[in-house]
């Protein structure tokens, strides 16, 4: 870890973790409990498309889905894990903006230390099947937001080019 790093990102009188992220047809949340139905909805309906999607590797999506209480317990860890600054996930959501509960969730974008080498920054992003054509502009727009205001430095961050 770097001198002025506590943890994977600099404590927070010295960082402020972003909340949102608006781009060209999306934002972005942090994921929750409050996603569990749609989030749920968004990747078992777009299995194959998630694992083909550059940058997943793994047995994730489970290829037998999983069930909503399963789902939800996987978004409390997720929540918890950014509340504590451990690792940071959010939901790609379309529709209005504030819409709130109506909106769709379309993906998902996870931002972690790399477990192989945690001095390394995973990321990844997903978009459903059906939205396909978002992924280059989520991941063109999450690039660009690492640069502008995380303090992630560039060659650190691995992140699938699109």
């Amino acid at each position: 870890m770097s001198s002025d790093q506590q943890g994977f990102v600099p404590a927070a009188d010295a960082f402020e973790v972003p909340t949102r992220l608006a781009g060209e047809g999306f934002w972005l949340e942090p994921l929750g409990p409050q996603h569990n139905e749609r989030d749920l909805a968004a990747w078992s309906g777009s299995i194959a498309h998630v694992r083909a999607t550059p940058g997943f590797l793994g047995d994730w999506p489970p290829l037998e889905g999983m069930s909503a209480e399963a789902n939800l317990a996987d978004l409390v860890r997720h929540a918890q894990d950014f509340a504590d600054r451990r690792g940071f996930t959010y939901s790609v959501l379309a529709g209005e903006e504030g819409e709130g509960e109506a909106a769709e969730v379309v993906g998902c974008l996870y931002i972690y230390p790399a477990k192989a080498d945690p001095e390394r920054v995973h990321v990844s992003s997903w978009v459903r099947a059906d939205r396909a054509a978002l992924d280059k502009a989520v991941y063109e727009a999450v690039t660009n937001w690492f640069a502008e205001v995380w303090p992630f430095a560039p060659e650190r961050i691995d992140y699938a080019a699109r």
